[in-house]
């Protein structure tokens, strides 16, 4: 390129999916685009926090080499709590790459977007100590516990704007990069309401059941009869690996992608990356080196797109 474009970059919302924002920042740098500033939501928050920070490739570096053993280490169950997990083992551990820099001392401009679930409001973080802001926007709902900053009960900046880009609005950069976590539906796969009944396919469903009964393992309980199956009038059959961590980001992703497409319809940044929900799921911390690789090779897609434009 005859000059360096200067970009605002806002960085998405989706658990572990937001490694990918990694592997867009190194392909926008080696492109030789300059971050003029950067906003993130939850993981984007953190990405764009280290980033700011100077600290990228040691992150990067470490998240790289964890194991899922190692993640599981990082947890502070909280039963009682809030949330599942505090995430202080999880913060502790950050505190190298994010270090004791306040906001408005960062290099790069940068905005961590959190949520006011009392007030129903999104909070800015602009200035203050960057730990603070980024613990504030990663509150996964129901997964980490949220935080209170100045009075304020703050969680996952992602459930009001998964993707923020206005906070980059008056950064005066020549491009606005958006990398969702949340990619756009195939065309095949409509976004229109479904109308649908409730009843129960209950052929469909007993012959599920009947499967189900006869493949079961002798044991010394009664065994279910026909006239069972039919009674119980099974309305659906859960999926047997189903987990509770699997029901919160399925449902986090259906909300935030309905208000991502939204919000960017309004404001459409000017190159958007777009990361599959199905790339992994959203605890799925040891899989950084994975998304990395998924973030590059689709930043140099869209840049390759743009370009050709």
């Amino acid at each position: 390129m005859s000059r360096t474009r200067r970009v605002a970059l806002a960085l998405g919302s989706g658990g572990a999916r937001g490694y990918a924002h990694i592997g867009a920042v190194q392909v926008l740098a080696e492109r030789g685009f300059e971050v003029a500033a950067v906003a993130g939501s939850s993981m984007g928050a953190l990405v764009g926090g280290v980033l700011a920070a100077g600290r990228l490739t040691e992150f990067a570096d470490w998240a790289s080499g964890l194991k899922q053993r190692d993640v599981l280490r990082l947890i502070d169950p909280k039963w009682a709590s809030p949330g599942a997990m505090a995430a202080d083992r999880l913060v502790n551990r950050l505190n190298d790459f994010l270090t004791d820099v306040e906001i408005q001392d960062l290099p790069i401009p940068y905005t961590a977007v959190a949520t006011d679930i009392a007030a129903r409001r999104e909070v800015w973080f602009q200035k203050g100590p960057l730990r603070s802001a980024v613990r504030a926007s990663i509150a996964i709902p129901g997964v980490i516990t949220p935080v209170v900053i100045n009075g304020r009960l703050l969680a996952d900046g992602g459930m009001l704007n998964p993707v923020p880009i206005e906070p980059t609005a008056a950064a005066g950069a020549d491009l606005t990069i958006a990398v969702s976590l949340q990619a756009p539906r195939p065309p095949s796969e409509p976004a229109a309401p479904v109308r649908a009944t409730a009843e129960s396919h209950w052929l469909e469903d007993w012959a599920v059941r009947l499967r189900q009964v006869f493949r079961r393992p002798a044991t010394d309980a009664p065994a279910e009869t026909v006239a069972d199956v039919v009674t119980e009038a099974i309305a659906d059959v859960l999926p047997a690996d189903l987990r509770i961590a699997d029901v919160l980001s399925l449902s986090l992703d259906a909300m935030q992608d309905l208000i991502a497409r939204y919000r960017m319809a309004g404001l459409p940044p000017d190159i958007q990356i777009a990361i599959p929900v199905s790339a992994c799921r959203v605890m799925d911390f040891h899989r950084a080196a994975e998304m990395i690789d998924v973030g590059r090779e689709l930043t140099a897609k869209a840049l390759d797109d743009w370009a050709a434009g």
